[in-house]
C-alpha cells in the first residue's frame, strides 16, 4: 500500500477521468445486477406464474420495496394482459431486459474510455518524470547501475504500474460494488439461501489466496533478470568492435542465453500462477452454484418456500457472482506485479540527489580572479584519489595537470564542474564555495572537452550547438573553423545538417573530437576545461587543433589534462601529480631543469616517439 500511494500524485491530474471511470462502474454493476432480476417477471409471464393482482400497491417506504416491487408487477402484468395479448407483455419484458443490457454494455464502455485517458497519463507523466530524474543523478549513481537496467524500469516496470492501476479500480470499485449489488438483491429475493451460500465463499477465497502467494517475489526477480539482458544488449553493441576483434561472439551469446533462459523460467512461473487463478476461482465457484442448486432445488420443490422463477434468477445472479470473484483474483495478481515493479521505479524516484543547488544558491556569470582548490580529499567509494590536494588557478592562465594515469587528474575536472562533490576540503571560484554556487551558472562558466568524444545521434549542428542553443549556423561554422573541423564538415552532403549516427559512428575518431571541441569553442565559456582532448587524435589533425586550442585559451583560464606531454609545454604552470598528490610544479623549463618526475615523463615520452 505504501507503492501505490506514492504513485498517486500521478493520478490527481487525471482525478476528472478517474471520478467518471467510477461513475459509469456504479452504473455498471447496477444494470449488471437489473439485467438477471429482470428476468424474473419474464420467466413468470413464461410459465404463467404471475399473481393476480387489480389493485396499484401503495409504497409504504424502503422496508417494504421488496413486497411493493413484487406487488406493482403483478398489477401491472394482471392489468396489460388484461387489455393484450401474452406475447405483448413478453414482448415488452424482453424489451426491458435487453435495453438493460445495453445501458450495462454502454456504462462498461465509457468506464474504459475514461480509463484510458488516465492510466496513459499516468504512464506518460511517471516516464518523464523517471526521465527528468535520470538526467538529475550524479554520475555516482551510474557507476553503480548497469544502464540497461534503468532503461528497463522506465519501459518495462513503469508499464506494468500503468496495466496494474485499471486493476486496481477494478478492485475496488467496478468488481466489489457488482458482487456487492448483487449479493443484495440475492438477500432481498431469499436471505435463507444467500446466508447458506456465504458458509462456502470464505473457504473459496483461502484457497484461491494461496496461489498469488509468491507472486510479488517471483515477479521482481523477472523484472531485474529484464534489466541484466537488456544491460547485455547495450554493452555488446556498444563494445561490437571488440566482441567481434577477440572472437567472443559465442561468450556473450552464452551469457545472454544464460539470461534469458533465468527469465523464461520465471515468466512461466508467474503465468502459470496468473493463468491457474481464473479456472480455480471458476472452479470453486461452480462448486458453490452446485451446493445452491441442491440446497435451493428443495426450497422450490419441497418446502415450497421460494418461486421456481425467482430461484432461476437468484441462479443467474449466484453465477454474476463468478465473473467479478474471477477479475479480482487476476486483478490482485496484476496489483502484485506492479507493485514489485513500482518498488523498482520509486527506487530512482526516491533516490536522494546530494550534488543539487542550495535553496539561496548564487548566481555567478563572470570569472574574474582565481580559482582556489583548498586541502580536498576525495574517494570513490574506497579508492582514494586525492590526498590533502591544493591549487590555485588565476584568471587567464593556463595550468596543465600530468601524471600516471590513476594519479587524479581526471578527478579535478569532475570535482571543478561538480559532477562529483568533494569530500573534505573546499573548492572557490573568485571566494564563492562552488557548493554554494547555482549548479548551472557554475557548469555555465565552464567548457568541457572530454577524452572521450560523446556526440549524439543527430545534426552536426545539433550537437554543437549544445553549447548555445540559439547559434546561428555562421556562428557554427566560425567554430568549426576554429577546431579545424569545417574543412571535412563541408565535404559532407548536407554539410552542418548531415546526421552523425549513433554516438557519431559515421564520423572518424578525430573528426568526433574536433566536433567536441567545436561545441566547447561555440559556448565561448570562461573557463575551459580539457581532459585529455587530443588523446584520440592522429598526429597530423593534432597539431591543427592544438594550433586551434591555443588560440582559444589565448584571454581565457584553461585547466588542460594532458597525456601527451608535447601539447602542454607553453603552459603557464605544469602540475605533477602521483598517487593524488602534487610532486611537482612549475614551468616547462623549471621542471626540466629540476630533473625530477617530469623530466622522467618526457624523456620517456621522447624515447617512445
Amino acid at each position: 500500500m505504501s507503492n501505490i500511494k506514492k504513485i498517486i500524485p500521478f493520478i490527481y491530474p487525471y482525478k476528472k477521468y478517474a471520478y467518471l471511470n467510477i461513475f459509469f462502474n456504479v452504473l455498471y454493476a447496477l444494470f449488471s445486477t437489473l439485467s438477471f432480476v429482470a428476468l424474473i417477471p419474464m420467466l413468470q409471464v413464461l410459465f404463467d406464474k404471475t399473481k393476480a393482482n387489480k389493485i396499484k400497491p401503495v409504497y409504504n417506504g424502503l422496508m417494504e420495496l421488496k413486497q411493493y416491487a413484487e406487488d406493482y408487477l403483478s398489477y401491472y402484468i394482471t392489468t396489460t394482459k388484461g387489455t393484450h395479448e401474452s406475447g405483448y407483455v413478453l414482448s415488452v419484458m424482453v424489451v426491458i431486459i435487453i435495453s438493460i443490457f445495453l445501458l450495462k454494455n454502454l456504462a462498461d464502455y465509457f468506464a474504459m474510455f475514461f480509463i484510458n485517458f488516465l492510466r496513459n497519463g499516468v504512464l506518460r507523466d511517471m516516464r518523464n518524470a523517471l526521465y527528468k530524474k535520470t538526467l538529475e543523478l550524479p554520475l555516482a549513481f551510474y557507476s553503480e547501475k548497469r544502464k540497461g537496467d534503468v532503461i528497463s524500469r522506465i519501459s518495462a516496470d513503469v508499464n506494468e504500474v500503468q496495466n496494474s492501476f485499471l486493476a486496481i479500480l477494478e478492485l475496488i470499485v467496478k468488481e466489489p460494488l457488482t458482487i456487492v449489488f448483487t449479493i443484495i438483491m440475492m438477500l432481498i429475493i431469499s436471505a435463507k439461501l444467500t446466508i447458506f451460500v456465504f458458509i462456502f465463499i470464505p473457504v473459496s477465497g483461502y484457497i484461491i489466496s494461496l496461489i498469488g502467494k509468491q507472486l510479488k517475489k517471483q515477479s521482481t526477480k523477472a523484472q531485474q533478470e529484464q534489466g541484466t539482458f537488456l544491460s547485455t544488449i547495450e554493452e555488446t553493441i556498444g563494445g561490437l568492435k571488440v566482441v567481434k576483434g577477440y572472437n567472443s561472439e559465442n561468450y556473450f551469446n552464452t551469457v545472454f542465453q544464460n539470461s534469458t533462459q533465468r527469465f523464461f523460467h520465471l515468466s512461466n512461473s508467474i503465468g502459470n500462477r496468473q493463468n491457474l487463478a481464473s479456472p480455480a476461482s471458476e472452479f470453486m465457484g461452480i462448486t458453490v452454484i452446485a451446493i445452491l442448486l441442491w440446497y435451493g432445488g428443495q426450497m422450490v420443490l419441497i418446502d415450497k418456500s421460494l418461486d421456481g422463477a425467482a430461484f432461476i434468477a437468484y441462479m443467474g445472479l449466484a453465477y454474476n457472482i463468478l465473473t467479478p470473484a474471477k477479475a479480482i483474483s487476476k486483478a490482485s495478481y496484476g496489483v502484485k506485479r506492479g507493485n514489485a515493479a513500482a518498488e523498482r521505479v520509486l527506487e530512482i524516484l526516491d533516490q536522494e540527489n546530494p550534488i543539487v543547488s542550495k535553496p539561496d544558491a548564487i548566481e555567478k556569470i563572470t570569472f574574474d580572479n582565481t580559482i582556489n582548490i583548498q586541502n580536498i580529499n576525495f574517494k570513490y567509494e574506497d579508492e582514494t584519489v586525492l590526498k590533502d590536494f591544493s591549487l590555485q588557478i588565476k584568471k587567464g592562465q593556463t595550468v596543465a595537470l600530468v601524471g600516471q594515469s590513476g594519479s587524479g587528474k581526471s578527478t579535478i575536472a569532475n570535482l571543478l564542474t561538480r559532477f562529483y562533490d568533494v569530500n573534505d576540503g573546499t573548492i572557490s571560484i573568485d571566494g564563492i564555495n562552488i557548493k554554494d554556487m547555482n549548479l548551472q551558472s557554475l557548469r555555465g562558466l565552464m567548457g568541457l572537452v572530454t577524452q572521450d568524444s560523446i556526440l549524439f545521434n543527430d545534426t552536426i549542428k545539433a550537437n554543437i550547438s549544445l553549447g548555445k542553443l540559439d547559434a546561428t549556423d555562421d556562428e557554427i561554422i566560425d567554430a568549426l573553423k576554429i577546431a579545424n573541423a569545417y574543412e571535412f564538415v563541408s565535404e559532407l552532403p548536407l554539410g552542418i545538417y548531415t546526421n552523425i549516427g549513433d554516438s557519431g559512428n559515421k564520423l572518424s575518431g578525430g573528426q568526433k573530437q574536433r566536433l567536441s571541441i567545436a561545441r566547447a569553442v561555440l559556448k565561448n565559456p570562461p573557463i575551459m576545461i580539457l581532459d585529455e582532448a587530443t588523446s584520440a587524435l592522429d598526429t597530423e589533425s593534432e597539431k591543427f587543433v592544438q594550433i586551434a586550442l591555443e588560440n582559444m585559451m589565448q584571454n581565457r583560464t584553461s585547466i588542460v589534462i594532458a597525456h601527451r606531454l608535447s601539447t602542454i609545454q607553453k603552459a603557464d604552470v605544469i602540475v605533477v601529480m602521483q598517487k593524488g598528490k602534487i610532486v611537482e610544479q612549475g614551468t616547462h623549463d623549471e621542471l626540466i631543469a629540476h630533473n625530477g618526475t617530469y623530466n622522467k615523463l618526457v624523456t620517456m615520452q621522447s624515447f617512445e616517439s
